[in-house]
């Protein structure tokens, strides 16, 4: 709610000089959330209001049997199967006013325009019991068949609108509720032992058992009510946001996995090891660090591929990044080349091939000799034991090569053998 007056909505929309002459008079402005359908009238606004102040208590609804005989709505088969849900009630001895009809027709237009979704989920109909008869018989016909003049029209129109049980029974439960205060047998008065923050916000409460707990019951008017954390909030709005004791909280996100974390756990890398830069305001949670392997996005790429017939065979030449104390900025770039064979056996020397053909290209021949490259059995965790290669190019270890490790191909939820090479072409460059 917000105090404000006419002149003050205009000097700020307009400027001072429009808002010359404008109205002094105090006006409140009042947001109404969207799920609060019960306070899109005049009548549950100020009775929600009333109940907040505690001036009254909050209404309990009843419906009352009929002395007579009871109105019935049919539906008829062929209704059925294109609309299957239609509900009716009826509003005995009430008393309308040209304000009260009014206001009656304005929540029901705000009702269509809201939660009726311009009456694609639910339309309205209120009829005057005193000049019609039952029983009602609700049925289904061709859209040009259906004729009717709507309120405040002075033709005829055709309509066929799709009606939703659990909508239409929202709507219904608003306008019974909102304009029962009208009828000579009203609401009755609620339980002694309430509670008090949430009778304030239209949900009758009582302590029960041993006074740890409370029964809170929902008028139909609360259809917002869906979940518990609903309750709480209505709690703290009545006690009030500002009352609340502002503290730092002891962490600012919700505990998750690092992708650095993530991806070492894949590889089955020790997370100290890896000089891995972090992000400072990364978009997603996937992009916390940069990459210190290409490894990773080649098998998520084959995951995605799975379904490809096989083999899969995929590279990629690209720049990561690790720390280096000696740079500037604390990092580097380095170009690696990546590649993997992805098929139902493991293709080691599909993959050694490979690099025997780059190594050609970039006329760097095998032997020992420094301009020479030569592979040497070693371990890593991602490769099979026994399986896995380090390649040395020019006198420095340039990258390794060799079958995954199974725990690693599952992981990356794969489920055919894996053989893969990684090597650091920065020396060749």
């Amino acid at each position: 709610m917000r105090r404000t007056s006419e002149k003050e909505i205009i000097s700020k929309e307009q400027g001072n000089v429009k808002a010359q002459g404008a109205s002094d008079v105090v006006l409140y402005k009042i947001d109404v959330p969207a799920n609060r359908y019960d306070l899109l009238c005049l009548e549950g606004l100020v009775r929600g209001l009333q109940v907040f102040k505690e001036r009254i208590k909050a209404p309990v609804y009843k419906r009352v049997m009929p002395s007579g005989e009871i109105q019935k709505l049919v539906m008829t088969e062929q209704t059925a199967k294109v609309r299957p849900f239609a509900v009716a009630a009826v509003l005995r001895n009430i008393k309308f006013t040209k304000d009260r009809y009014d206001s009656f027709i304005e929540l029901q237009e705000k009702l269509h325009q809201n939660i009726c979704r311009k009456r694609a989920l639910v339309a309205i109909g209120t009829h005057d019991l005193d000049t019609v008869s039952g029983p009602f018989t609700y049925t289904a016909k061709r859209p040009s068949d259906i004729k009717f003049r709507p309120l405040n029209k002075t033709k005829e129109y055709t309509a066929c609108e799709l009606m939703n049980i659990y909508k239409a029974k929202i709507v219904l439960d608003i306008i019974v509720t909102m304009f029962s205060e009208y009828c000579e047998n009203q609401f009755t008065e609620t339980p002694e032992n309430l509670a008090k923050l949430l009778t304030r916000m239209y949900l009758k409460s009582e302590v029960i058992g041993d006074g740890n707990q409370i029964e809170i019951e929902i008028p139909p008017t609360r259809a917002d009510i869906m979940h518990a954390c609903d309750i709480v909030e209505d709690a703290a709005i009545a006690y009030g946001y500002n009352n609340i004791q502002m503290t730092l909280p002891k962490t600012y996100t919700i505990a998750n996995q690092c992708s650095q974390e993530d991806i070492a756990d894949k590889l089955g890398l020790d997370i100290s090891a890896t000089k891995a830069v972090h992000i400072s305001n990364p978009k997603t949670a996937e992009f916390q660090v940069a990459r210190t392997t290409l490894l990773p996005g080649l098998l998520k790429t084959i995951a995605a591929n799975r379904k490809m017939p096989l083999p899969l065979k995929l590279f990629e030449i690209s720049d990561i990044v690790i720390k280096d104390s000696s740079r500037d900025v604390g990092a580097k770039n380095c170009r690696h080349l990546c590649a993997v064979y992805y098929n139902k056996n493991p293709g080691f020397e599909i993959i050694h091939g490979l690099l025997d053909r780059i190594m050609q290209l970039l006329d760097v021949p095998p032997g020992q000799g420094k301009g020479g490259y030569v592979i040497k059995a070693a371990d890593g965790p991602a490769f099979f034991p026994g399986r896995c290669a380090e390649i040395f190019a020019r006198g420095q270890s340039v990258g390794k090569l060799g079958v995954l490790h199974p725990d690693v191909i599952t992981k990356f939820e794969l489920t055919m053998p894996c053989s893969s090479l990684e090597i650091n072409i920065e020396p060749f460059l």
